[in-house]
């Protein structure tokens, strides 16, 4: 930027880069245009820290696009995970090496941005936006954007990014569109030491009893983070599939100390990821994976490339430069997270008809394990997966052909995967569904 610009600009008070939301996806965005050496605004509604609806995993794609230096504030290092097929045929798998770690959402969020204001982006909580405008009389010329907030007063940016959640009023400015909507639930549950030890360094997964959910519970010290997640328009039978859960448990009797829930929502293939200068990232574009919601590596990847991609459309003189680095944008997440949300939306489409295939998958086929634990690591992804390796690619062609199960057969049994009789795990008298004494899983090291 010329220093004539840049006067002007400062005479106007001109951010080279506004970013609407300050979670992963934003914090993300706000630190790589600061690195740029931009001006840069990071525009929160709400105060710092506070609390989000989250399993708080971090895997290996979320830990490799995290800033220089950023010391993960871990609760836990998950080395084993325990699968369950709506509490039946229990089984614990065993990695030598962490497969993930486990975060509370407010320390994580408030670090990032902490590492956003390091790198020169300022902050401004208590901001709500309300929308946002590219023409009219608000705007002073065709290479700003007005950014209004309530109360009426107005920002103005070279560039935005919008990274306000899943209701995201910039995502519908930009008009985005979703193809998936999930309802999850979670309770905070403080347990006892005894309880805690049980669960450290392990994880459940618990294939659920409606199509295309699951529960889990993540050990964070003295907390359990409980959720289940389904497809929305199931309220009632999501909310009575945690109950359930919890009960299974044997976790009835502590009470929460929070209870929440809230909406994923997966973005159609033809939605947009900007408009104008408005670019669009995380739950506001509809990023995550669809099978299992993962969102916070989809959040920090697309956010990073939105900060990136957002410096240059900031440079741009005209509207079609503007759209040019936009396109760019939008190719650089469909080259990468597009891919791996593709093959997403496949798995979810078996796994809704074939829960119990995907569980014997996991449970007793070695091949399917190293799968999973290479992605929580990060040693590869879902879409390289399914490109890379042609036995993935035919065992997920032929799960698409298999004509739906009938009852009886949805649920079958892995072979050598159930648990004692007898067990915890089977009787649901132990605040640890398929504690570790009882498991059958074999160490599947590195």
């Amino acid at each position: 930027m010329s220093s004539e610009n840049s006067s002007a600009d400062d005479a106007r008070q001109v951010w080279d880069v506004v970013v609407v939301g300050a979670g992963p996806a934003g914090a993300s965005a706000a630190y790589a245009a600061a690195v740029a050496g931009r001006r840069v605004l990071l525009l929160e509604k709400a105060e710092l820290p506070r609390y989000k609806t989250c399993g708080g995993g971090i895997i290996g794609p979320s830990r490799d696009t995290l800033p220089p230096g950023f010391e993960l504030p871990l609760q836990d290092r998950v080395h084993a995970v325990t699968f369950s097929n709506n509490g039946r045929f229990t089984r614990t798998r065993r990695s030598r090496q962490m497969l993930f770690g486990l975060i509370n959402r407010p320390e994580f969020d408030l670090q990032l941005v902490e590492h956003a204001q390091k790198a020169g982006a300022e902050l401004r909580t208590g901001a709500t936006v309300t929308r946002v405008e590219q023409h009219g009389s608000a705007v002073p010329d065709r290479r700003t954007v007005a950014v209004v907030l309530q109360g009426g007063e107005t920002v103005l940016a070279r560039a935005v990014v919008g990274a306000d959640g899943s209701a995201s009023r910039i995502g519908a400015h930009v008009g985005v569109k979703l193809d998936q909507v999930d309802l999850g639930l979670e309770a905070e549950i403080p347990v006892p030491e005894t309880v805690a030890e049980d669960w450290k360094g392990r994880v459940l997964i618990d294939w659920g009893p409606i199509p295309g959910s699951y529960g889990w519970v993540f050990p964070k010290g003295d907390t359990l983070t409980v959720g289940v997640i389904s497809a929305r328009g199931e309220g009632a039978a999501t909310k009575r599939y945690l109950e359930d859960f919890v009960a299974r448990l044997g976790l009835s009797g502590f009470e929460p100390s929070i209870s929440s829930g809230h909406l994923t929502r997966c973005r159609a293939d033809d939605s947009p990821l900007s408009r104008g200068r408005v670019l669009v990232c995380g739950d506001a574009a509809g990023l995550l994976e669809p099978w299992t919601r993962e969102g916070i590596s989809f959040a920090l990847r697309s956010g990073r490339l939105a900060g990136e991609w957002a410096v240059r459309v900031s440079e741009a003189h005209d509207a079609v430069d503007a759209r040019r680095q936009a396109l760019n944008y939008a190719f650089a997440i469909k080259a990468g997270l597009g891919v791996e949300m593709s093959v997403g939306k496949r798995m979810l489409a078996v796994f809704e008809r074939r829960p119990g295939l995907f569980h014997a998958a996991l449970t007793g086929f070695r091949p399917a394990w190293k799968a999973f634990r290479d992605i929580t690591q990060g040693s590869t992804s879902l879409g390289e997966l399914v490109r890379g390796h042609p036995l993935a690619q035919r065992a997920l062609a032929a799960m698409d052909r298999r004509p739906e199960p009938s009852a009886s057969s949805s649920s079958p049994e892995p072979s050598g995967a159930s648990e004692p009789t007898g067990s915890p795990a089977s009787t649901g008298s132990s605040g640890s569904s398929g504690s570790s004494g009882s498991s059958s899983g074999e160490e599947s090291g590195a």
